[in-house]
């Protein structure tokens, strides 16, 4: 049996997604686990059926000819003093071009989100994916370690170097005028923040299930939104009746999707929570509200 024979349970996604987010730790998630490990499944196999395994997250190679990669650094003097992300853009730009500001989860930038970034610049954009984790060596390559280093800094430190990334992007002369930014979970959260908190900097922002900005920032939203969201996400949809409310009373452009029968995380290729027809419907809406706004 291989793990994507495994049937996990519906109590098993929440579990995930509590432990995901420091509601509980690995002990009391593999504990919890046991309660599935009958017959010839163990807590092993469960588990391994449902954490990353970022070998399945590679749409695009890091060779892909179309595109070339680089590390950069950019000045936070507000932050953490440097921050450092993976800069993908198109091989063959001509002139400058629109770029996206990536921002991973809640572990630093793992190999899913720079998959992400190739992606992006696989369709025409200019990418820049920051790593929170820098100051500290950068994603250690393990998400336990990665969430408690992420956990342990200063979170203010933390959003000003997102905004830093951001005039970064924007000021570069190989970048246009036009920004975008898209993240996932932390980062849905850092997109809808940066809309509001330097509203001058974004042009058009995708939160994918992201918790929202501080209510009293969501009026100054100057940039297009689409919040993508799982039906499933008991944690992040709670919170969506208040935010939308304040975006219509801010008279934010914004769309909301919402896809049937998926989890938070759902975009993630490298997780169970993974639901390819939500993620791929909401990645080609993504690429062409990018194209309708930052072109």
């Amino acid at each position: 049996m291989t793990h994507q024979d495994i049937i996990i349970p519906e109590e098993v996604f929440d579990w995930y997604d509590s432990y995901a987010h420091g509601g509980i730790d690995r002990r009391e998630f593999m504990t919890r686990l046991g309660k599935y490990a009958v017959g010839g499944l163990t807590v092993a196999a469960l588990a391994g059926a449902i954490l990353p395994n970022y070998a399945l997250a590679e749409q695009v190679s890091f060779n892909d000819p179309e595109i070339k990669a680089t590390y950069e650094t950019f000045l936070s003097p507000d932050g953490h003093g440097e921050g450092r992300g993976y800069y993908v853009s198109p091989r063959k730009a001509d002139g400058p071009q629109p770029a996206v500001l990536v921002v991973h989860e809640n572990r630093g930038l793992n190999p899913y989100v720079k998959d992400v970034a190739r992606r992006l610049a696989k369709a025409g954009f200019i990418a820049f994916a920051p790593d929170a984790l820098h100051p500290l060596g950068g994603y250690p390559g393990n998400d336990d370690e990665g969430r408690k280093m992420q956990r342990s800094m200063d979170r203010s430190k933390i959003e000003a170097d997102f905004k830093a990334a951001a005039k970064f992007l924007k000021t570069r002369e190989d970048t246009t005028e036009k920004t975008g930014v898209v993240g996932f979970c932390f980062g849905g959260f850092i997109s809808n923040m940066l809309a509001a908190e330097v509203p001058d900097l974004i042009d058009a922002s995708v939160p994918y299930y992201g918790s929202p900005a501080r209510l009293e920032t969501i009026k100054n939203i100057k940039a297009p939104m689409m919040h993508q969201l799982g039906s499933l996400d008991k944690r992040i949809n709670q919170m969506w009746p208040s935010y939308e409310a304040a975006l219509k009373a801010g008279g934010v452009d914004f769309r909301m999707h919402m896809y049937a029968d998926a989890h938070h995380g759902f975009h993630n290729d490298s997780t169970r929570r993974f639901k390819k027809d939500a993620a791929d419907l909401s990645w080609e809406r993504t690429l062409a509200f990018f194209k309708e706004h930052l072109a």
